[in-house]
């Protein structure tokens, strides 16, 4: 049977409603156990029902237990049929590690939504553009699940898993960089992350007219420069239709002498596609806002700003 696919042909992840298992993973850093639990709770509160293994608590060194023990956890999430979603635990580092390990016939088969943000981009962009499955950028459990709804907003996290697209997003703050309007796939994550994937095997590979969506955080604006000199560089800014940028906490030099906005507005002086700034997903000091990628979304930037997610990520 083939399986339901976005406009631009990525497969779609299985819906998850509530009252389904999530399985909570830790592909990246360790985290602090009472911030899991909280998470939990929260998980709970939203009606589904967390799911996982005390391998999830393992260490070592500065990640989540070693690269081969966590690939092993994801992937038996995969293979349980009665898990419905995989959600990280938290980012940091290391999920580029289990990259080698995953079986993408398995990931593909499974169908199953994978849900995070931060260190997690590697995950993304694998499953984008090796995989071609859709997933979410979204809240994970430790500093917005654990926190609660000032930290995360459980309208958009709840219906990215659902076959109900998110429709027009708009929120307080975000400012147009470069006016107009352009649709295509969304895709992105961490600026960090997705440029460290270049030269690997499980490098990002944007496609044609995509919109992209970059995230980062405390990043000195000339890091930010030297980062958006290399997207265009490489060649891949060039295929984006229009760009999104979260909101950029800690990216300012102190004092304003240099900020984040001023190198965005310089680098992309002639992007020819309209580009937003500020929108709330990923590293955020408002609730963070989920977002599915893999689907097709549109960038207004005219009038009242506005990113709108046209398609729904689980069929």
């Amino acid at each position: 049977m083939t399986p339901p696919r976005t406009r631009a042909g990525w497969i779609k992840f299985r819906p998850v409603e509530r009252g389904a298992r999530i399985a909570l993973v830790a592909p990246a850093s360790p985290f602090d156990r009472a911030e899991f639990e909280s998470g939990v709770a929260e998980l709970r509160r939203l009606g589904f029902d967390p799911v996982y293994g005390e391998r999830v608590f393992d260490r070592h060194g500065f990640v989540a237990g070693t690269a081969a023990a966590r690939a092993r956890a994801f992937d038996a999430a995969l293979t349980r049929d009665e898990v419905h979603a995989l959600l990280a635990v938290r980012g940091g580092y290391g999920s580029v590690e289990i990259l080698p390990l995953l079986d993408v016939d398995r990931v593909r088969r499974a169908r199953k939504a994978f849900i995070g943000y931060s260190d997690t981009t590697s995950l993304h962009a694998w499953l984008g553009s090796h995989v071609g499955l859709a997933s979410v950028h979204g809240a994970m459990i430790e500093g917005r699940l654990a926190q609660g709804i000032s930290h995360y907003d459980p309208s958009s996290f709840m219906t990215s898993l659902t076959t109900t697209p998110l429709g027009e997003l708009r929120s307080e703050g975000l400012e147009i960089v470069r006016t107009g309007e352009a649709a295509g796939t969304l895709v992105g994550g961490t600026l960090t992350q997705l440029l460290a994937s270049f030269g690997t095997p499980y490098e990002f590979k944007p496609p044609d007219s995509h919109v992209l969506f970059l995230d980062e955080v405390a990043e000195r604006p000339y890091r930010l420069q030297r980062m958006l000199t290399q997207l265009r560089l490489s060649g891949r800014l060039a295929r984006a239709s229009g760009i999104v940028f979260g909101q950029l906490p800690r990216c300012d030099e102190p004092g304003g002498a240099a900020t984040a906005l001023g190198v965005v507005t310089e680098c992309l002086a002639d992007f020819p596609g309209p580009v937003l700034i500020g929108f709330p997903s990923g590293h955020t000091t408002s609730p963070l806002i989920s977002l599915p990628f893999g689907v097709r979304a549109r960038v207004v930037a005219t009038g009242t700003p506005a990113l709108v997610i046209e398609e729904a990520a689980a069929g």
